[in-house]
């Protein structure tokens, strides 16, 4: 069996674009765990995230040859997948903020909450399900436009620039989007805590 190392190096662009068998299979191998848990962190549901990684790989064979090579074959693929993501999020009908658009102004956000402190707790009940439970519904209560760089930024660990290509947004606005989704988190799970803690 190839290695990672190994496979990593069988898939280039060149390959792809020949169609070779062995540089298809190897790129489905080396990116549809992060394809897949990216879908279905943005849309919380196996079928439809099972749906994301199926059309991101055959949109990214189909399109292999327009693939022209200013970002990595991940990137591109990140992007081929948030795109499907934000398909099916207008398919269902969703609210949906285009993550192309600046968030326009601060009108709305919510009420700033007292942070809990919680130095207190242990670590056995910060990591216990309900407590992951709670993580995973309050990245869902994100918009699309914040969930999406949370998820690729903190969750798939790409960096700025690569969160930044993947949405076709600029990097200034990746760490804008970025602190926002972190303080938001932090308020929703200082209240979730504060109340354990009470």
């Amino acid at each position: 069996m190839v290695d990672r190392l190994a496979r990593r190096e069988l898939v280039t662009p060149a390959r792809l674009k020949a169609k070779d068998p062995e540089a298809m299979a190897g790129l489905v191998e080396l990116y549809s765990a992060n394809i897949y848990r990216l879908a279905l962190k943005m849309l919380n549901n196996e079928q439809d995230a099972e749906d994301v990684l199926q059309e991101t790989f055959i949109k990214a064979f189909r399109s292999v040859d327009k693939f022209e090579e200013r970002s990595s074959l991940s990137t591109w693929l990140y992007r081929i997948a948030m795109n499907e993501v934000l398909m099916l999020l207008r398919k269902h009908k969703q609210e949906v903020i285009s993550v192309d658009e600046e968030q326009a102004s601060e009108e709305g956000a919510p009420e700033p909450v007292e942070i809990v402190d919680w130095c207190c707790l242990p670590e056995k009940e910060l990591l216990d399900s309900e407590g992951r439970d709670h993580l995973n519904k309050a990245i869902e209560r994100l918009s699309p436009a914040l969930r999406a760089v949370f998820v690729l930024r903190d969750i798939q660990d790409l960096s700025v620039r690569d969160t930044a290509e993947t949405l076709n947004i600029s990097e200034a606005a990746v760490k804008t989007r970025l602190l926002r989704a972190r303080m938001q988190l932090r308020e929703d799970l200082s209240r979730y805590y504060g109340k354990r803690i009470a």
